[in-house]
């Protein structure tokens, strides 16, 4: 089932699927004045697209590296642990079928990654973070 969930001026598209929850999609969400908000629920999705690591909505350990375009990930070429040089592609994003290839900012290690390959993505989302 699937759920879309505002925290921190932030909604995101859950999936929960046998005790296990999933981001699937990430977006900025409106900003309501104060006095208008209303009780936070739970509303199911509409449409289904391939799960994204629940570590999104985690706190984020060392240099988070962000989408520079929306789109979809072709490639993950990373695991959490590795060594990665400067220059080195660490993901490959897909935006308006053009293939754009996310380098390494510097050299470091990899320690989180908060995306999977055929998720989509906004302009700004940590796609993963450097140590």
């Amino acid at each position: 089932m699937k759920y879309i969930v505002t925290i921190n001026d932030k909604n995101y598209e859950v999936e929960v699927e046998k005790g296990q929850a999933s981001i699937v999609k990430t977006t900025q969400a409106a900003v309501v004045p104060v006095h208008a908000a209303a009780p936070v629920s739970a509303v199911p999705a509409e449409t289904a697209a391939p799960a994204v690591p629940a570590t999104q909505a985690n706190t984020v350990s060392g240099e988070s590296l962000k989408a520079p375009i929306p789109g979809s990930i072709l490639a993950v070429n990373v695991h959490p642990g590795a060594s990665v040089k400067k220059g080195d592609v660490l993901l490959i994003l897909e935006a308006m079928k053009m293939e754009t290839e996310i380098n390494a900012p510097r050299d470091g290690m990899v320690s989180q990654i908060m995306v999977a390959k055929g998720a989509s993505v906004s302009t700004g989302d940590i796609l993963l973070a450097l140590q």
